[in-house]
């Protein structure tokens, strides 16, 4: 898949993200959007589909003629959105609440081409926690802040997570077949 012009960018700090971007063998670089993450929005496909919009356009801004991809991940259990901790004592709340349960993981994609198109899609996994005896949530508690849900499924040494059903690389944060059906979208717009 051939991403020209003044290549793609991604609009976000995450190195598990860059990390699987990588993977697809597609030139690109980071710019981290500088944007907030509140809205009013409480569908939860809606709000990451939204937020990840907001990021691409505010890197798209700054850099016109570029293709930028944004996303947001967040977690959703018994129709309660969850996002990243704010803190220690959050975190042990969040692990507390998802311990031994089915969670839902969200990501939205979104696509912004050179002409300022954009596309967007979501992926959605069921997650199932593990049941761990709570000495062992508190031990584990703070060690994510930076990770919707506060655990991280890649991390070998982070045995919170017992199942997944759906995409493993959505739960990490990038759903990489949802990135190659809007980078192909695109494509075939530029073509017409």
């Amino acid at each position: 898949m051939a991403v020209r012009r003044k290549g793609l960018i991604l609009a976000s700090g995450s190195p598990q993200r860059r990390k699987l971007l990588k993977g697809l063998g597609i030139p690109f670089r980071i710019i981290i959007p500088r944007v907030g993450e509140e809205s009013p929005q409480r569908r939860p496909g809606r709000l990451v589909a939204t937020l990840a919009l907001r990021k691409a356009r505010s890197v798209a801004r700054k850099h016109p003629g570029a293709l930028i991809l944004g996303a947001d991940t967040i977690v959703v259990h018994k129709g309660r959105i969850i996002q990243k901790p704010t803190d220690q004592k959050d975190s042990q709340r969040i692990l507390k609440l998802l311990n031994g349960g089915w969670h839902r993981v969200y990501t939205g994609v979104a696509l912004i081409d050179s002409a300022g198109k954009a596309w967007r899609d979501v992926a959605v996994s069921r997650v199932k926690a593990r049941r761990l005896p709570e000495e062992t949530l508190m031990r584990f508690a703070g060690r994510h802040m930076d990770k919707a849900g506060g655990y991280a499924v890649q991390d070998t040494g982070d045995p919170f997570i017992e199942r997944i059903v759906g995409p493993l690389d959505n739960v990490i944060g990038l759903p990489l077949d949802t990135v190659k059906k809007l980078l192909r979208r695109a494509c075939v717009q530029k073509k017409r």
